[in-house]
């Protein structure tokens, strides 16, 4: 399962049992008011806590992506390189049994 429906199911699951925790506990309007808003707070902070993460994890991977692609890049560099200088070789040793 993917980060981000992990981490969605996750703030659903707080958001919903905080909520019916709040309804249907015994307590006066206000109080009841006031905790509803003080749990969409706590939600909203977890969600944005939760992007962030999410958000770090991402940077993060493609900075590793972005590594790898680099030495991967250096080394068909050096691959094509090696190559050439064989073909040089080849076209030398051929030019001076050729003279011969």
């Amino acid at each position: 399962m993917s980060t981000g429906k992990v981490l969605t199911s996750l703030v659903a699951g707080i958001a919903a049992g905080a909520v019916l925790g709040i309804l249907f506990a015994p307590d006066k309007g206000s109080n009841t008011r006031e905790k509803l808003s003080q749990k969409g707070t706590d939600v909203t902070d977890a969600i944005k806590n939760g992007f962030c993460e999410l958000g770090n994890a991402i940077k993060s991977k493609y900075e590793t992506i972005k590594e790898d692609a680099v030495e991967l890049i250096d080394k068909g560099k050096e691959k094509i390189n090696s190559v050439k200088d064989t073909v040089n070789n080849v076209k030398e040793t051929a030019k001076a049994n050729h003279s011969a």
